[in-house]
């Protein structure tokens, strides 16, 4: 699944192609929506904002149309009705006189009033988007202290979208390392300084990954190990999809368990759970 920073760079290159052009037609492969489609004809895209994993496309005629990428979904930009050779199901097309923004394989895909937006059930529950408001450390471990989060495992904590909107699943294994916290734990388990380092590494993870296009990992070493002619998966994370081996930081091979239904990967010496934890 396709996690905040990606659905945001799938936002900005939507908003290159289509912002503010003149829209000839927009498409609903659900039946229930097509209704909906000559509303579009003649209107432009002002912004298109994210919420986490979901997309808000705000229109000039009051309306926007919200989608959500879920496991497969895909945002592929062409030029104007130029559609890829796939077997993917195309959901939802946006047409300009120049370019086709076109949402493959998504089923989570509604149209609703301004005014509505705020109500849609996703929506209503989610947490800040850090690439789309202005979040602080500080912000971040006032939340982790809020008694609706400080009691529940960070493996879990760290997927929930009310919590933080955008974190997935390969964010949660690497916030959990640049933080030094053991996957077992609790916000309410931590000292006040690995509070500071998880807010700290969540707002620098998000952030570097949307910048990068998913590296999570020491930028530098990961340039090195990119000049050496490593291929990308083995550059990009500090611990996630590296299980048995060498951490990177202390050599300790790195271990993966399922948390959530999911996998996580973790250091066991860089992640050691401290004594008074026991």
């Amino acid at each position: 699944m396709p996690e905040g920073p990606e659905i945001r760079r799938a936002a900005d290159q939507i908003e290159k192609a289509v912002k503010q052009k003149t829209i000839l037609e927009v498409s609903f492969a659900f039946e229930h929506l097509q209704d909906y489609e000559p509303l579009f004809a003649g209107e432009k895209v002002l912004k298109v904002e994210t919420v986490g994993k979901a997309m808000l496309m705000r229109f000039s005629n009051g309306y926007t149309i919200y989608s959500h990428n879920q496991l497969y979904g895909k945002w592929v930009i062409r030029n104007a009705y130029n559609y890829p050779k796939t077997n993917r199901q195309l959901r939802l097309a946006v047409h300009t006189e120049k370019k086709s923004a076109l949402l493959y394989s998504a089923s989570d895909i509604e149209v609703l009033k301004d005014e509505e937006v705020h109500l849609h059930p996703f929506i209503a529950k989610a947490g800040p988007d850090l690439l789309n408001q202005k979040v602080s450390a500080k912000d971040l471990i006032t939340r982790m202290k809020d008694k609706r989060f400080a009691g529940r495992r960070w493996t879990a904590l760290l997927l929930d979208q009310a919590f933080v909107a955008g974190n997935g699943n390969y964010l949660r294994s690497e916030i959990l390392f640049k933080a030094g916290i053991h996957p077992s734990l609790r916000p309410k388990d931590c000292r006040e300084n690995q509070l500071r380092l998880a807010a700290e590494a969540i707002l620098q993870l998000t952030k570097q990954s949307y910048e990068t296009g998913g590296i999570t990992n020491d930028l530098e070493l990961a340039n090195k190990l990119k000049a050496q002619g490593q291929k990308r998966s083995a550059y990009r994370h500090w611990v996630f999809a590296r299980a048995g081996q060498s951490c990177r930081i202390d050599g300790t091979p790195i271990e993966k368990i399922i948390a959530g239904s999911r996998r996580l990967y973790f250091c066991p010496t860089c992640q050691a759970i401290e004594r008074d934890h026991l």
